[in-house]
């Protein structure tokens, strides 16, 4: 199976997205799809084997729309200057026909040759010629509709564009008899309701695509902040090239005040710099040669030479764009209502105004005044603002997330996180910055120091743990050159092993030395580097223990904060750690954490897990290493820091891109916030049609409140941008 993004042209509410998701669906070959309506989109699973993009293409264009290819960026579609100038010209055309056609009830002025009163026939052609204009206006709603109905897929543009040319034709007619001279026809004229009808609806379109626009705005700057050019060494010359040009391998070359072209590796100078817009790290970070740099950076102050490793859509920042677009194309439970609504709520109002127009001509009402009810109800009824309600707050969330540095690949997080009331939390590279530092060394080897730890270092070389480079550290630092290892064993939460020049090396943890029945003879010494806080390294050779290394790190600045704040809100705090108990109880106390649970191994934390879920606990895991990926996968939230190996990422659903704890409030807080708006929004929307859609049908007719096809127009525009301005709230 193959999964690709494909942008749509032609959605316009709620029933057109549910529309294509469920053709879609139906097509041999599509294992799944799922169309975002605000990201104007479609996330397709399918057998390559059975189709094509090109099958896919077609099938987007048998249902009524058009596919501009796959996905590449969020393109934010700014209202253009002849855009804006014909709406404009179309707002004073508006009113002009408003004057012209309501002027006379309240007696203002109008010219003779086209008055209702003194010439008829003028003011029924200028009216003709009016509603004309705005069919030209609306071409693209009319067309819309016609292709859904076709396709059996009716949406929004249907339900106008029905209602407008029944008005349109019938008003012909009227015209007809008035050109003939019966001037008691111009009453049956609806001209100007053909033509507000279809101005309302634009205008509402006009407005939901600026705010559309806005949701995207946080994310594009992500995409602006790649350079579209850059410089690479050629036959020993420097020459300029478009990004696109720079292809894997070459050295790219970035001097003071220019910004990283691609993801590589320095192979020759050091800089400082800034990488804030992804690690929220104010402060320039110090580069140099073997250290890795992000396309987007800012150096300030060096020269630097890099080799291109990720380019185009491999990058770092393409890489969060396509995770903040894939999980605007999942769908949160709360918004799979709102779209089985929606499925059905375009075919209920068609027949809802077929049964009212006929309802009111047996009742005696003559043909006009059923027409006019009829049109009514199908242009006031909205899906638009139920189809919003969901996804554009989703959009708005995902976007926030996104600009603090949260990445979250599915919508149904966004949901399910304000739920969350107990926090589990991995000690190292977690709740500490995970750069560790050798604080002390018992050495019984008979080497010499230095040669123990360039054994040590070496097997240590091969490890993704924070502990493995608290030793590569100390080799770069001390200038020591790593040696070969051979037959290289990662035991996860348990230790290494490996043969350095021709010696057996165990590094790991008692637990380890246990299952090698290795007799502990350091066991005075472990308790006084625990009671300092170490993380404790045994070193084994060849089968005896000849080493005991004490390893430090650096509890994070504002993790004590964070414990508290989610105290403050209800929710437990666990520390989850394959350290000693001792040293986890020392880190713990220092931030608030009374819950420790220390000296355990992935399967053990996959159960404790387990356990709390089985308590009926909502269970949100944070960690960053490969011991912790069965328990970040295993909870119903897994949190995963940017430090972190890429298998604890891949097994999260969240990425913390800023390093930063303070991440996981804002993300329960924004999760918080964004299903009160959602709330509001889906109680708004069906609120406004359970009171409109019976008020249009007539139910208030007996005492005298009716409302007609532009008024109902002007409900429906009024009801989306409700809906609009109540989401952009999450942004607050």
């Amino acid at each position: 199976m193959k999964k690709i993004i494909l942008s749509i042209d032609g959605m316009t509410c709620s029933a057109c997205s549910n529309g294509l998701e469920k053709y879609l669906n139906k097509q041999e070959g599509i294992k799944q799809a799922s169309v975002n309506l605000v990201m104007a989109n479609a996330s397709i699973e399918y057998d390559e084997k059975l189709l094509t993009i090109d099958n896919l293409n077609e099938f987007v264009k048998k249902a009524g729309f058009k596919s501009l290819g796959e996905f590449k960026e969020i393109k934010i579609e700014k209202q253009g200057k002849r855009q804006k100038t014909v709406f404009i010209l179309y707002t004073v055309l508006a009113i002009l026909l408003m004057y012209l056609a309501m002027g006379h009830m309240i007696q203002l002025p109008t010219l003779p040759m086209i008055d209702i009163h003194q010439n008829p026939a003028g003011y029924t052609i200028v009216l003709f010629v009016f509603a004309i204009l705005f069919l030209i206006y609306g071409w693209d709603i009319l067309k819309n509709g016609y292709k859904n109905l076709i396709h059996l897929t009716p949406n929004m543009d249907t339900l106008v564009g029905i209602g407008v040319l029944s008005s349109f034709f019938y008003s012909i007619y009227s015209m007809v008899l008035v050109l003939q001279g019966n001037s008691d026809a111009t009453h049956h004229l609806y001209f100007e309701s053909v033509a507000m009808v279809l101005y309302f609806v634009k205008l509402g379109r006009y407005l939901d695509g600026m705010s559309k626009d806005k949701t995207k705005e946080a994310i594009q700057q992500l995409v602006k902040i790649t350079p579209e050019s850059a410089t690479i060494l050629k036959e020993g010359k420097e020459v300029r090239v478009t990004i696109d040009e720079v292809k894997k391998g070459d050295i790219v070359i970035s001097k003071p005040g220019e910004r990283i072209s691609v993801d590589g590796t320095i192979t020759e100078g050091k800089a400082h710099l800034d990488e804030s817009f992804i690690t929220g790290e104010s402060k320039p970070v110090a580069k140099t040669v073997g250290e890795k740099v992000i396309a987007g950076s800012m150096n300030y102050d060096g020269y630097l030479q890099y080799k291109a490793e990720k380019i185009g859509k491999e990058s770092t920042i393409s890489e969060i764009v396509k995770l903040v677009v894939e999980a605007s194309n999942t769908k949160a439970p709360i918004a799979k209502i709102a779209d089985t609504v929606s499925g059905y709520f375009v075919p209920v109002v068609i027949l809802l105004a077929i049964l009212t127009f006929l309802v009111y001509l047996i009742l005696g009402y003559n043909f006009a005044d059923s027409l006019i009810v009829f049109v009514t109800i199908l242009v006031v009824a909205c899906p638009c603002s139920l189809g919003l309600a969901t996804p554009l707050a989703m959009v708005v969330a995902e976007g926030l997330c996104a600009g603090k540095g949260i990445l979250v690949k599915k919508s149904e997080i966004l949901e399910n996180a304000q739920k969350i009331d107990t926090v589990v939390l991995d000690k190292t590279g977690t709740l500490t910055y995970g750069t560790l530092k050798i604080a002390k060394i018992y050495n019984k080897s008979g080497l010499a120091e230095e040669e123990l730890m360039r054994l040590v270092g070496s097997i240590e070389s091969k490890s993704t743990h924070p502990i493995g480079k608290a030793f590569t550290d100390y080799l770069e630092e001390k200038k020591i050159p790593v040696l070969p290892v051979e037959e290289f064993k990662n035991r996860s939460g348990y230790g290494i092993t490996g043969n350095v020049q021709g010696q057996t090396l165990l590094v790991g943890n008692s637990k380890m030395l246990q299952e090698a029945q290795i007799q502990n003879s350091f066991e005075q010494e472990e308790k006084e580097l625990a009671k300092e806080g170490n993380s404790i390294v045994y070193v084994a050779i060849d089968g005896k223990v000849v080493a005991l290394i004490g390893v430090n790190d650096i509890i994070r600045e504002n993790a004590k904060e964070v414990i508290q704040n989610l105290k403050k809100n209800n929710i437990d705090t666990i520390m989850l750690t394959g350290d000693n108990q001792d040293t986890a109880n020392k880190i713990a106390t220092s931030i608030g954490i009374t819950k420790v649970i220390a000296g355990v191994v992935p399967s053990q934390k996959t159960q404790t897990i387990k356990n709390l879920k089985e308590q009926k606990k909502y269970v949100m895991m944070c960690g960053d290493g490969i011991n912790d990926s069965p328990a970040l996968a295993t909870a119903d939230i897994g949190v995963s820091v940017k430090s972190g190996t890429d298998i604890a990422m891949d097994s999260s659903d969240v990425i913390l891109t800023q390093n930063n704890l303070e991440s996981i409030l804002d993300l329960i807080t924004i999760s918080k916030k964004t299903i009160r708006i959602i709330k509001q929004n889906l109680f708004w929307a069906f609120f406004y049609n359970v009171l409109m859609i019976p008020i249009a049908m007539g139910i208030l007719r007996p005492i005298g409140i009716t409302i007609n096809p532009m008024l109902a127009s002007l409900a429906m525009v009024i009801s989306s941008i409700t809906v609009i301005l109540n989401t952009l709230r999450l942004k607050r």
